[in-house]
Protein backbone atom coordinates (compact mmCIF):
# COMPACT_ATOMS: atom_id res chain seq x y z
CA UNK A 1 0.00 0.00 0.00
CA UNK A 2 1.38 3.40 -0.97
CA UNK A 3 2.21 5.46 2.14
CA UNK A 4 0.36 8.74 2.59
CA UNK A 5 2.17 12.00 3.35
CA UNK A 6 1.58 13.27 6.88
CA UNK A 7 3.55 16.39 5.88
CA UNK A 8 5.69 16.47 9.00
CA UNK A 9 7.65 19.72 9.05
CA UNK A 10 10.64 19.88 11.36
CA UNK A 11 10.61 23.57 12.28
CA UNK A 12 13.61 23.65 14.63
CA UNK A 13 16.08 21.30 16.31
CA UNK A 14 17.78 22.47 19.51
CA UNK A 15 21.50 21.80 19.96
CA UNK A 16 20.61 19.19 22.62
CA UNK A 17 18.40 17.27 20.15
CA UNK A 18 14.95 18.53 21.18
CA UNK A 19 12.66 18.99 18.17
CA UNK A 20 9.89 21.42 17.28
CA UNK A 21 7.64 20.44 14.41
CA UNK A 22 4.14 20.19 13.01
CA UNK A 23 2.10 17.83 10.90
CA UNK A 24 -1.21 17.91 9.09
CA UNK A 25 -4.23 15.62 9.35
CA UNK A 26 -7.70 15.94 7.84
CA UNK A 27 -8.78 17.68 11.06
CA UNK A 28 -6.05 20.26 11.46
CA UNK A 29 -2.44 21.01 12.24
CA UNK A 30 -0.76 19.44 15.27
CA UNK A 31 2.22 21.34 16.70
CA UNK A 32 4.91 19.25 18.37
CA UNK A 33 6.03 18.51 21.02
CA UNK A 34 2.37 17.70 21.69
CA UNK A 35 0.54 16.23 24.66
CA UNK A 36 -2.63 14.24 23.96
CA UNK A 37 -5.38 14.09 26.62
CA UNK A 38 -6.76 10.56 26.95
CA UNK A 39 -10.42 9.88 26.17
CA UNK A 40 -10.29 6.12 26.77
CA UNK A 41 -13.89 5.16 25.99
CA UNK A 42 -14.63 8.07 23.66
CA UNK A 43 -14.69 10.91 26.19
CA UNK A 44 -12.21 12.76 28.39
CA UNK A 45 -13.57 12.18 31.86
CA UNK A 46 -15.24 15.02 33.80
CA UNK A 47 -14.82 17.59 31.04
CA UNK A 48 -16.61 18.65 27.82
CA UNK A 49 -14.96 18.70 24.38
CA UNK A 50 -15.35 22.49 24.43
CA UNK A 51 -13.34 22.62 27.65
CA UNK A 52 -10.67 20.35 26.16
CA UNK A 53 -10.39 22.62 23.11
CA UNK A 54 -10.04 25.68 25.35
CA UNK A 55 -6.95 24.13 26.97
CA UNK A 56 -5.36 24.42 23.48
CA UNK A 57 -5.24 20.66 22.99
CA UNK A 58 -4.95 19.82 19.29
CA UNK A 59 -5.21 16.03 19.42
CA UNK A 60 -6.86 13.55 21.79
CA UNK A 61 -6.46 9.80 22.19
CA UNK A 62 -9.14 7.09 22.33
CA UNK A 63 -8.79 3.39 23.05
CA UNK A 64 -9.54 0.63 20.54
CA UNK A 65 -10.02 -2.05 23.20
CA UNK A 66 -12.58 -0.11 25.24
CA UNK A 67 -14.44 1.18 22.18
CA UNK A 68 -14.84 -2.34 20.78
CA UNK A 69 -16.83 -3.59 23.78
CA UNK A 70 -20.55 -4.29 23.42
CA UNK A 71 -22.53 -1.74 21.42
CA UNK A 72 -19.89 0.99 21.48
CA UNK A 73 -18.34 0.25 18.10
CA UNK A 74 -21.75 -0.08 16.44
CA UNK A 75 -22.82 3.22 17.98
CA UNK A 76 -19.71 5.00 16.69
CA UNK A 77 -20.24 3.54 13.21
CA UNK A 78 -23.89 4.61 13.13
CA UNK A 79 -22.78 8.18 13.86
CA UNK A 80 -20.15 8.10 11.12
CA UNK A 81 -17.06 7.90 13.29
CA UNK A 82 -15.33 9.06 16.46
CA UNK A 83 -15.26 12.76 15.63
CA UNK A 84 -19.06 12.96 15.73
CA UNK A 85 -19.26 10.53 18.65
CA UNK A 86 -16.78 12.53 20.75
CA UNK A 87 -17.97 15.96 19.63
CA UNK A 88 -14.37 16.71 18.67
CA UNK A 89 -13.49 18.32 15.34
CA UNK A 90 -9.71 18.21 15.75
CA UNK A 91 -7.27 15.32 15.36
CA UNK A 92 -7.92 11.95 17.06
CA UNK A 93 -5.43 9.11 17.57
CA UNK A 94 -6.53 5.59 18.52
CA UNK A 95 -4.16 3.13 20.13
CA UNK A 96 -4.33 -0.47 18.93
CA UNK A 97 -5.60 -1.98 22.19
CA UNK A 98 -2.34 -3.86 22.61
CA UNK A 99 -1.43 -2.40 26.00
CA UNK A 100 -4.89 -3.14 27.47
CA UNK A 101 -5.14 -6.62 25.96
CA UNK A 102 -1.73 -7.74 27.16
CA UNK A 103 -2.41 -6.53 30.70
CA UNK A 104 -5.45 -8.83 30.98
CA UNK A 105 -5.31 -12.11 32.92
CA UNK A 106 -6.08 -15.29 31.00
CA UNK A 107 -4.94 -14.03 27.61
CA UNK A 108 -3.62 -16.52 25.06
CA UNK A 109 -0.98 -15.24 22.65
CA UNK A 110 -0.01 -16.85 19.35
CA UNK A 111 1.56 -15.64 16.13
CA UNK A 112 -1.97 -15.23 14.79
CA UNK A 113 -3.09 -12.81 17.53
CA UNK A 114 -4.47 -12.73 21.07
CA UNK A 115 -7.52 -14.40 22.62
CA UNK A 116 -8.88 -12.75 25.76
CA UNK A 117 -12.02 -11.94 27.74
CA UNK A 118 -13.45 -8.45 28.05
CA UNK A 119 -13.22 -7.20 31.62
CA UNK A 120 -16.71 -5.68 31.56
CA UNK A 121 -18.82 -8.59 30.33
CA UNK A 122 -16.52 -11.62 30.17
CA UNK A 123 -17.10 -12.09 26.44
CA UNK A 124 -14.31 -14.12 24.86
CA UNK A 125 -12.86 -12.50 21.74
CA UNK A 126 -9.89 -12.74 19.40
CA UNK A 127 -7.78 -9.75 18.33
CA UNK A 128 -5.55 -10.21 15.31
CA UNK A 129 -3.50 -7.39 13.75
CA UNK A 130 -6.07 -7.26 10.97
CA UNK A 131 -9.00 -7.05 13.39
CA UNK A 132 -7.40 -4.19 15.33
CA UNK A 133 -6.93 -2.29 12.07
CA UNK A 134 -10.53 -2.98 10.99
CA UNK A 135 -11.87 -1.64 14.28
CA UNK A 136 -9.70 1.47 14.05
CA UNK A 137 -10.79 1.98 10.45
CA UNK A 138 -14.41 1.86 11.57
CA UNK A 139 -13.72 4.25 14.44
CA UNK A 140 -12.36 6.70 11.90
CA UNK A 141 -9.51 8.28 13.86
CA UNK A 142 -6.97 10.37 11.96
CA UNK A 143 -4.03 8.32 13.28
CA UNK A 144 -4.20 4.60 14.06
CA UNK A 145 -1.57 2.50 15.78
CA UNK A 146 -0.25 -0.85 14.57
CA UNK A 147 -1.08 -3.83 16.79
CA UNK A 148 1.93 -4.79 18.91
CA UNK A 149 2.79 -7.01 21.85
CA UNK A 150 3.46 -4.96 24.97
CA UNK A 151 5.41 -6.97 27.53
CA UNK A 152 6.31 -6.29 31.16
CA UNK A 153 9.77 -4.87 31.73
CA UNK A 154 10.49 -7.86 34.00
CA UNK A 155 9.88 -10.40 31.19
CA UNK A 156 12.83 -12.61 30.28
CA UNK A 157 15.17 -11.53 27.51
CA UNK A 158 14.34 -14.72 25.61
CA UNK A 159 10.62 -13.92 25.62
CA UNK A 160 11.13 -10.24 24.73
CA UNK A 161 13.28 -11.23 21.75
CA UNK A 162 10.51 -13.48 20.44
CA UNK A 163 8.03 -10.68 21.12
CA UNK A 164 10.08 -8.23 19.04
CA UNK A 165 9.96 -10.60 16.07
CA UNK A 166 6.22 -11.11 16.53
CA UNK A 167 5.56 -7.37 16.76
CA UNK A 168 7.47 -6.78 13.51
CA UNK A 169 5.50 -9.47 11.70
CA UNK A 170 2.24 -8.09 13.06
CA UNK A 171 3.27 -4.60 11.92
CA UNK A 172 3.73 -5.87 8.37
CA UNK A 173 0.25 -7.40 8.46
CA UNK A 174 -1.24 -4.18 9.84
CA UNK A 175 0.34 -2.09 7.08
CA UNK A 176 -1.37 -4.28 4.45
CA UNK A 177 -4.86 -3.45 5.75
CA UNK A 178 -6.56 -0.73 3.72
CA UNK A 179 -7.65 2.21 5.83
CA UNK A 180 -9.84 5.18 5.06
CA UNK A 181 -8.25 7.60 2.63
CA UNK A 182 -7.45 10.21 5.27
CA UNK A 183 -6.08 7.87 7.96
CA UNK A 184 -2.40 7.59 8.90
CA UNK A 185 -0.74 4.61 10.61
CA UNK A 186 2.15 4.59 13.09
CA UNK A 187 4.36 1.59 13.85
CA UNK A 188 5.47 0.73 17.39
CA UNK A 189 8.97 -0.22 18.55
CA UNK A 190 9.25 -2.69 21.42
CA UNK A 191 12.21 -4.48 23.02
CA UNK A 192 11.87 -4.04 26.75
CA UNK A 193 14.86 -2.58 28.61
CA UNK A 194 17.45 -4.20 26.32
CA UNK A 195 19.24 -1.66 24.07
CA UNK A 196 20.14 -4.19 21.36
CA UNK A 197 16.55 -5.48 21.20
CA UNK A 198 15.23 -1.90 21.03
CA UNK A 199 17.58 -1.23 18.14
CA UNK A 200 16.62 -4.49 16.43
CA UNK A 201 12.95 -3.63 16.77
CA UNK A 202 13.51 -0.08 15.50
CA UNK A 203 15.33 -1.33 12.42
CA UNK A 204 12.54 -3.81 11.67
CA UNK A 205 9.65 -1.42 12.27
CA UNK A 206 11.18 1.52 10.38
CA UNK A 207 11.72 -0.71 7.33
CA UNK A 208 7.92 -0.68 6.96
CA UNK A 209 6.44 2.47 5.32
CA UNK A 210 4.57 3.88 8.32
CA UNK A 211 3.58 7.53 8.63
CA UNK A 212 5.13 7.89 12.07
CA UNK A 213 6.82 5.77 14.72
CA UNK A 214 6.22 5.16 18.41
CA UNK A 215 8.19 3.76 21.31
CA UNK A 216 5.97 1.40 23.27
CA UNK A 217 6.47 -0.72 26.34
CA UNK A 218 7.48 2.13 28.67
CA UNK A 219 5.53 3.33 31.72
CA UNK A 220 5.09 -0.32 32.65
CA UNK A 221 6.95 -0.07 35.95
CA UNK A 222 10.51 0.37 34.69
CA UNK A 223 11.06 3.74 36.37
CA UNK A 224 12.31 7.13 35.17
CA UNK A 225 15.97 6.30 34.51
CA UNK A 226 15.21 3.18 32.47
CA UNK A 227 12.55 5.09 30.52
CA UNK A 228 15.16 7.73 29.65
CA UNK A 229 17.62 5.03 28.63
CA UNK A 230 15.09 3.38 26.32
CA UNK A 231 14.46 6.73 24.59
CA UNK A 232 18.19 7.48 24.32
CA UNK A 233 19.00 4.16 22.61
CA UNK A 234 15.89 4.03 20.41
CA UNK A 235 15.20 7.57 19.13
CA UNK A 236 18.39 7.74 16.99
CA UNK A 237 17.06 4.80 14.95
CA UNK A 238 13.76 6.55 14.16
CA UNK A 239 13.50 8.62 10.94
CA UNK A 240 14.08 12.33 11.48
CA UNK A 241 11.34 13.34 9.03
CA UNK A 242 8.52 11.42 10.72
CA UNK A 243 6.70 12.12 14.02
CA UNK A 244 8.04 10.23 17.05
CA UNK A 245 5.57 9.21 19.75
CA UNK A 246 6.44 8.02 23.28
CA UNK A 247 3.41 6.10 24.47
CA UNK A 248 1.92 6.38 27.97
CA UNK A 249 4.19 9.16 29.35
CA UNK A 250 3.63 10.89 31.78
CA UNK A 251 4.66 13.27 34.50
CA UNK A 252 6.06 16.73 33.61
CA UNK A 253 9.62 15.59 34.39
CA UNK A 254 9.10 12.57 32.08
CA UNK A 255 7.94 14.81 29.24
CA UNK A 256 10.85 17.22 29.65
CA UNK A 257 13.41 14.41 29.55
CA UNK A 258 11.75 12.68 26.60
CA UNK A 259 11.65 15.91 24.58
CA UNK A 260 15.38 16.28 25.20
CA UNK A 261 15.70 12.72 23.88
CA UNK A 262 14.11 13.72 20.57
CA UNK A 263 10.47 12.67 21.04
CA UNK A 264 7.51 14.62 19.65
CA UNK A 265 4.22 13.23 20.99
CA UNK A 266 2.95 12.01 24.36
CA UNK A 267 -0.20 10.78 26.06
CA UNK A 268 -1.08 9.85 29.63
CA UNK A 269 -4.05 9.70 32.01
CA UNK A 270 -2.00 11.38 34.76
CA UNK A 271 -3.27 14.99 34.41
CA UNK A 272 -6.94 13.97 34.34
CA UNK A 273 -6.71 11.16 36.91
CA UNK A 274 -4.66 13.27 39.32
CA UNK A 275 -7.15 16.13 38.95
CA UNK A 276 -10.07 13.94 40.02
CA UNK A 277 -8.05 12.91 43.08
CA UNK A 278 -7.20 16.50 44.01
CA UNK A 279 -3.56 16.65 42.89
CA UNK A 280 -2.85 19.73 40.78
CA UNK A 281 0.15 20.71 38.70
CA UNK A 282 1.44 24.27 38.91
CA UNK A 283 4.59 26.05 37.79
CA UNK A 284 5.51 26.15 41.48
CA UNK A 285 5.16 22.39 41.94
CA UNK A 286 2.38 19.91 42.65
CA UNK A 287 -0.20 20.67 45.33
CA UNK A 288 -2.82 18.51 47.02
CA UNK A 289 -5.85 20.72 47.24
CA UNK A 290 -7.46 18.79 50.13
CA UNK A 291 -4.56 19.71 52.41
CA UNK A 292 -5.64 21.99 55.27
CA UNK A 293 -3.02 24.50 54.10
CA UNK A 294 -5.50 25.68 51.47
CA UNK A 295 -8.52 26.00 53.76
CA UNK A 296 -8.33 29.83 53.74
CA UNK A 297 -6.22 30.30 50.60
CA UNK A 298 -7.68 33.01 48.32
CA UNK A 299 -5.09 32.59 45.54
CA UNK A 300 -5.73 30.73 42.27
CA UNK A 301 -4.10 27.34 41.77
CA UNK A 302 -1.40 28.96 39.64
CA UNK A 303 -1.02 32.74 39.46
CA UNK A 304 0.47 32.48 35.96
CA UNK A 305 -2.30 30.26 34.59
CA UNK A 306 -5.12 31.80 32.54
CA UNK A 307 -7.48 28.80 32.51
CA UNK A 308 -11.14 29.26 33.45
CA UNK A 309 -10.56 27.64 36.84
CA UNK A 310 -7.69 29.93 37.80
CA UNK A 311 -9.54 33.01 36.53
CA UNK A 312 -12.66 32.17 38.54
CA UNK A 313 -12.03 30.10 41.68
CA UNK A 314 -9.58 30.43 44.58
CA UNK A 315 -7.99 27.36 46.13
CA UNK A 316 -10.22 27.47 49.21
CA UNK A 317 -13.37 27.13 47.08
CA UNK A 318 -11.91 24.32 44.98
CA UNK A 319 -11.00 22.50 48.20
CA UNK A 320 -14.55 22.98 49.48
CA UNK A 321 -16.09 21.68 46.25
CA UNK A 322 -13.91 18.57 46.23
CA UNK A 323 -14.64 17.89 49.90
CA UNK A 324 -18.33 18.24 49.05
CA UNK A 325 -17.90 15.63 46.30
CA UNK A 326 -19.49 17.99 43.83
CA UNK A 327 -18.81 16.87 40.21
CA UNK A 328 -18.02 20.50 39.41
CA UNK A 329 -14.78 20.11 41.36
CA UNK A 330 -13.50 17.34 39.08
CA UNK A 331 -14.39 19.39 36.02
CA UNK A 332 -12.63 22.52 37.26
CA UNK A 333 -9.52 20.67 38.39
CA UNK A 334 -9.30 18.72 35.12
CA UNK A 335 -9.53 21.96 33.13
CA UNK A 336 -6.59 23.32 35.09
CA UNK A 337 -4.34 20.26 34.82
CA UNK A 338 -4.87 19.92 31.06
CA UNK A 339 -4.20 23.63 30.60
CA UNK A 340 -1.00 23.28 32.62
CA UNK A 341 0.19 20.49 30.32
CA UNK A 342 -0.62 22.43 27.16
CA UNK A 343 1.07 25.55 28.53
CA UNK A 344 4.14 23.44 29.29
CA UNK A 345 4.18 22.14 25.71
CA UNK A 346 3.94 25.69 24.39
CA UNK A 347 6.85 26.82 26.58
CA UNK A 348 8.88 23.81 25.45
CA UNK A 349 8.27 24.62 21.78
CA UNK A 350 9.34 28.24 22.32
CA UNK A 351 12.54 27.18 24.13
CA UNK A 352 13.45 24.80 21.28
CA UNK A 353 12.91 27.51 18.69
CA UNK A 354 15.18 29.83 20.69
CA UNK A 355 17.80 27.05 20.98
CA UNK A 356 17.84 27.28 24.77
CA UNK A 357 16.06 24.05 25.72
CA UNK A 358 18.82 22.80 28.05
CA UNK A 359 18.69 26.01 30.06
CA UNK A 360 14.87 25.99 30.12
CA UNK A 361 14.86 22.32 31.19
CA UNK A 362 17.20 22.84 34.13
CA UNK A 363 15.61 26.07 35.38
CA UNK A 364 12.01 24.89 35.05
CA UNK A 365 12.65 21.57 36.75
CA UNK A 366 14.68 23.09 39.58
CA UNK A 367 11.81 25.38 40.59
CA UNK A 368 9.14 22.72 40.06
CA UNK A 369 10.85 20.03 42.13
CA UNK A 370 11.89 22.38 44.94
CA UNK A 371 8.40 23.81 45.30
CA UNK A 372 6.75 20.36 44.98
CA UNK A 373 8.83 19.13 47.90
CA UNK A 374 7.94 22.20 49.97
CA UNK A 375 4.22 21.98 49.11
CA UNK A 376 4.03 18.37 50.24
CA UNK A 377 5.90 18.56 53.54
Amino acid sequence: MKPKDIRFNLVAVDSCGARKGEFQTAHGIVHTPAFMPVGTAGFVRSITPRDVAETNSEVVLANTYHLSIGERLATVKRLGGLHRFMGWDKTILTDSGGFQVFSLPGKEISDDGVSFSYEENGERIFFSPERSMEIQRDLGADIVMAFDECVEHTASREYIEKSVDRTTEWAKRCRKVELKEYQFMFGIVQGGIYPDLRQKSAVGITSIPFDGFAIGGVSVGEGFELMKKVVEVTAPFLPEQKPRYLMGVGLPEDLLAAVKGGMDMFDCVIPTRYARQGTLFTRMGKIRILDKTYRKDKFPLDTKCNCYTCRTYPRMVLRYLLFSRDPLAETLLTIHNLTFYQDLMKDIREAIEQNCYDEFYEEWLAVYKKKSAKNNT
